[in-house]
């Protein structure tokens, strides 16, 4: 199953519509994602403090601020097509 890490803040308006539009493509793709509250943790709050949010793939930036939705779907078709371990 592919992951996604959504780095975003609680009271962020652009996480929530990253996180609503992300929920068609977990569907599609059978995909997870792990929202991590970058005000709790002091190192997060300084790396992307302003950039949030920010959608990482296996370590990989793929967007902040909106969903770049094509760059996504080219994240979870290639990871689809990775053969298992």
């Amino acid at each position: 199953m592919a992951s996604l890490t959504l780095y975003a803040r609680a009271w962020c308006h652009l996480c929530d519509d990253m996180r609503a539009a992300l929920e068609p493509l977990l569907a599609e793709f059978g995909a997870h994602v792990e929202v991590i509250d970058v005000d709790a943790d002091p190192s997060l709050e300084a790396r992307y403090n302003e950039w949030v949010p920010v959608l990482v793939h296996e370590g990989v930036e793929l967007c902040h601020y909106h969903l770049d939705e094509a760059r996504v779907r080219a994240a979870l078709a290639g990871h689809r097509a990775t053969p298992a371990c």
